[in-house]
């Protein structure tokens, strides 16, 4: 293992420890806070797949984790409004598998027309096809429009109760432990060298046989599956749903997750999730103007650590140096 593995090793037994403390110290504004920041940093992973790995820019990947909170919501309001056996809305496997399926059918979509772009053409299209699905959303009265949704039932699965706020954050800690390990495997594997690979010099992959588009293709599908069960849990956790989460601003902030904690690395997301959430909770605290030097911040870690605070921990230069 690298230096870079133990990092996320250490944040993930950090985060593991720390919940079930606030808990017991009846902290439970920083547990839900704890519970927000893991659920954020698997929609970072996710991104990071296409950014870090794959060098593709997507502004867009809200658009998943809405549709993914989204799967969860619509099945649960027709349950409780239109008559709809509840063990078919309401059951976890049902809600999350509609979710992975969702966003991933839309990811391939959409996915095949933005990845015949690049540059910034890619970055304007993932944005607008993210842009879509908000006014989308937005029009149809039926579930809110732009005021939202509230969830009045959580998903329901067998020997977890979501109600209770530990066992949730248990669920979303799992997840980022399977996410973390299963983008290693990915990014280690054949497939993952050619990605990354196809970032580098896309021309000479090519050269060599590799069709680059087709794994940027199932690369951006996964991610955004991965985005759309990460969008499920955010539903559950906040039982409210709105189109506010796939504004192209929050695409923004999944964007600064990454290249704050460091693209390309596996503690990137974990990292840069927690020093956003706990920043922003912090100077907002102190002033209403917190964005200003929270904007500062994020500008000095680009200009002058430009692999991350991951990079930084790990004492290694940044991509790009």
């Amino acid at each position: 293992m690298t230096r870079q593995d133990w990092i996320a090793v250490i944040m993930l037994a950090l985060l593991a420890v720390l919940p079930p403390l606030f808990i017991w110290t009846g902290q439970y504004f920083w547990m839900d806070l704890a519970t927000r920041l893991v659920i954020l940093a698997i929609a970072a992973s996710s991104l990071n797949l296409v950014l870090g790995f794959g060098g593709l820019v997507s502004f867009g990947h809200a658009a998943f984790v809405g549709l993914g909170a989204y799967a969860v919501g619509i099945p649960a309001y027709h349950w409780l409004y239109g008559g709809m056996d509840a063990i078919a809305v309401t059951n976890g496997f049902t809600q999350f598998g509609l979710a992975i399926g969702v966003t991933a059918f839309f990811a391939l979509i959409t996915g095949m027309i933005c990845l015949r772009t690049r540059g910034v053409y890619f970055i304007m299209i993932t944005m607008a096809f993210a842009q879509m699905i908000y006014y989308g959303i937005v029009s149809i009265e039926e579930y809110g429009g732009d005021d939202g949704l509230v969830i009045d039932t959580r998903s329901e699965f067998p020997l977890i109760d979501l109600d209770d706020p530990l066992q949730l954050y248990g669920l979303c800690w799992v997840s980022l432990l399977v996410v973390v390990l299963f983008v290693r495997m990915i990014v280690r594997s054949r497939f993952g060298m050619v990605l990354q690979g196809g970032k580098g010099n896309e021309e000479r992959m090519a050269t060599l046989g590799y069709n680059v588009y087709a794994y940027q293709l199932v690369a951006y599908v996964i991610s955004g599956a991965i985005c759309g069960y990460a969008g499920a849990l955010l539903g559950n956790f906040t039982t409210f749903i709105s189109p506010e989460m796939m504004d192209w601003t929050r695409s923004g902030e999944l964007m600064f997750m990454v290249i704050l904690g460091g693209a390309s690395t596996l503690a990137g997301p974990i990292i840069g999730a927690t020093m956003f959430i706990v920043l922003e909770e912090v100077l907002s605290s102190w002033t209403v103007y917190w964005h200003l030097p929270f904007g500062l911040f994020l500008i000095l870690v680009v200009l002058y650590i430009r692999g991350g605070l991951t990079g930084l921990l790990s004492g290694k230069k940044g991509e790009g140096e």
